[in-house]
Formats: structure tokens, C-alpha cells, sequence
């Protein structure tokens, strides 16, 4: 396989901050966004953004900026589609995606990711950690997902899919175990609190 390229899914409407971009909100005198940079960019070789609007307010981060290929925001999967579809003209066979909002995700995220899929013999992987009612909680933004699935994706999205697990499951889902005894790897920033957990965490 060659090594997957990585894309950041930052399509999101942040409704719950009030809007806007919340990986440009501040933590520990740094972005969100320049966060997750710095914790991708040694596990890909290379990596976009995938946002809607204006691109030019993420000149700085002199990343390729490459939008939802469909109307309407329809959550995650497109931002996933929009990834393939940028891999393709890149000749790579994978990509592997994370959450702008989500600064603490794992140093070793891709490979494991690599590992689960070949070991499990699945064509997508997915990163989960233990959950005390659930016995597994699955973090479906944070995954590898194979071009050659990206027509199925457009056709699954064109007819109204929308949640991540309901087309990953049609194809067949390995799952990356990650520990959580050093705090959710996985944590997120949804709201204004989110915010305030975020900053005493970092």
C-alpha cells in the first residue's frame, strides 16, 4: 500500500460555538488547527484541508484547501468523499482522515490504522476507544478510508446517506483500539466548554 495521504475535515457549521472555524480558536497560545497540523504531518506524507467558503482565510497554512463536492453540508462523508476524490489526482490508494477540532489525537493514529485493517482484513479502519456503556465507542472522522471506494461513497451520499456507520458497515469496518487511561485521545471541541476542558487538558 502506499503510504496514505491525510486530510483534515474541518466542513463542519460549528452551530454549537455559534460558528465560524473552530479550529482557529486558541489553545495554549496556539490554533486548534496549528494543534492537529503538528500532530499529523509526521504520520503522512502529505495533507489537505477540506473546508467550505473562502479559502484564502487558511492561506497561512499554505495547505490545499478542497471543499464538499455536494451541496448543503452533508456532514462528514462528504468531507470524505472530497478527500478520495483529491487523493485520486494524487495517485495514492488512501487517505486517512482527522478532526479540526480535536487537538490531542493519538502520535500514532495512521499506523494503527494501517495495522487494524490489514490484521482484521477490512478496507476501511476506524479509531475507537473503550466506552463503559457501549463496550466501544467508534470515532468515525478519525479513519482510513480506500479510493477505490469513492464512486460508492458519491452514489451512497447522492441517495441520502448521511451517518458514517451506516455506509462504513456496508463495506466491512476494522476497528484501532486506543487507550483512554491518560484521558479521551479523542475529545473534541464542541462548545464553549469544550473549550475551557481543552485548555486545562493541554
Amino acid at each position: 500500500m502506499i503510504a496514505p495521504l491525510g486530510v483534515i475535515l474541518a466542513g463542519g457549521r460549528a452551530t454549537r460555538m455559534g460558528g465560524g472555524d473552530k479550529g482557529r480558536l486558541m489553545l495554549g497560545g496556539r490554533s486548534i488547527l496549528d494543534h492537529v497540523i503538528d500532530r499529523f504531518a509526521p504520520q503522512v506524507p502529505d495533507m489537505a484541508l477540506n473546508a467550505n467558503g473562502d479559502p484564502d482565510r487558511f492561506a497561512d497554512l499554505r495547505l490545499p484547501v478542497i471543499p464538499d463536492s455536494l451541496a448543503d453540508h452533508p456532514g462528514p462523508l462528504a468531507g470524505v468523499l472530497a478527500g478520495l476524490d483529491w487523493a485520486a489526482t494524487k495517485g495514492a490508494t488512501h487517505i486517512v482522515t482527522v478532526a479540526a477540532d480535536t487537538p490531542f489525537f493519538p502520535a500514532d493514529l495512521v499506523p494503527q490504522l494501517l495495522l487494524a485493517a490489514e490484521a482484521q482484513g477490512h478496507p476501511i479502519a476506524l479509531a475507537a476507544t473503550p466506552d463503559p456503556e457501549r463496550g466501544i465507542a467508534r470515532h468515525p472522522t478519525f479513519g482510513l478510508w480506500p479510493v477505490a471506494l469513492r464512486d460508492d461513497l458519491r452514489d451512497a451520499l447522492k441517495d441520502g446517506t448521511r451517518k458514517v456507520v451506516a455506509w462504513t458497515d456496508r463495506h466491512g469496518t476494522a476497528l484501532a483500539a486506543f487507550p483512554v487511561d491518560r484521558g479521551d485521545p479523542f475529545f473534541n471541541v464542541n462548545t464553549p466548554e469544550d473549550l475551557d476542558t481543552a485548555r486545562g487538558m493541554a
